[in-house]
């Protein structure tokens, strides 16, 4: 149960408009959940600032419908990552508004009345090949309600496609740059920015890239000393951190 629901619960039994069986009763139906094998952590929000994000693979597709619905019968958005497209047929047709993104293997479920958190959040992919992970923060910054750009294919095998957008980039309060092979897209942007640069390496490349493991070394041993480094393949996890830095930060739009 959210912070607020459950302040609001007291103050009902305080005044004496609600009994302490009621309200027990209530309490006791938040925390069920009702999702058959997942035990589903309706708090998160209030703890930690976003819901419980659900983890597609290998998941059914009706626990991850059940799971998305608990979810908004609780007043929560909903994001699934790592879901496969025949996966996210079955739930679409099971939940009415629900969105998948096809490249980013994303299904997500706002609410109609989102909060928009201040602050903008730009996206690099290096080359193609690095989208569909970029796509993967693009579609978690939605479910956040941030505002966010997506610039594709400016690796550094092309540097003057990066200058063209050296304006943009300083304007932004974090970039998220995703790149693949030698990993080396996230020092040269961070040695534009003031803000944030989260880096997030990619499975994309030759043997001798391992599977991301060299470009997740490269940009660990950035020179650019505003580089942070997520884990191969992790748009949803260098997405979430933009989130929880801006809305620390700066707060909710009014």
């Amino acid at each position: 149960m959210e912070i607020d629901q459950l302040r609001q619960l007291l103050e009902l039994v305080s005044k004496g408009e609600l009994s302490v069986e009621a309200a027990e009763k209530q309490l006791a139906k938040a925390e069920a959940a009702g999702v058959q094998g997942v035990t589903l952590d309706l708090d998160r929000q209030g703890r930690c600032g976003f819901p419980e994000v659900i983890f597609g693979e290998n998941k059914p597709a009706a626990t991850i419908a059940a799971t998305m619905q608990a979810q908004r019968d609780h007043g929560q958005p909903s994001l699934a990552t790592r879901v496969s497209a025949e996966k996210a047929a079955k739930v679409t047709e099971m939940l009415e508004g629900v969105v998948y993104n096809e490249v980013a293997r994303v299904l997500r479920w706002n609410l109609e009345c989102s909060v928009a958190i201040r602050g903008r959040v730009l996206v690099i992919s290096a080359g193609t090949s690095d989208l569909p992970v970029a796509a993967e923060a693009v579609e978690t910054l939605q479910w956040m309600g941030i505002d966010h750009e997506l610039i594709e294919d400016v690796g550094v095998a092309g540097p003057h496609r990066l200058i063209r957008h050296v304006d943009n980039l300083q304007s932004a309060d974090v970039v998220i740059v995703v790149a693949g092979l030698e990993g080396a897209l996230p020092s040269v942007v961070g040695g534009y920015v003031d803000c944030p640069v989260l880096a997030v390496p990619t499975s994309v490349g030759y043997s001798t890239a391992f599977g991301g493991i060299t470009a997740l070394l490269g940009m660990l041993n950035s020179c650019a000393s505003n580089v942070l480094v997520s884990n191969v393949d992790a748009g949803f996890k260098a997405a979430y951190n933009a989130g929880v830095m801006l809305r620390r930060l700066k707060g909710f739009e009014q």
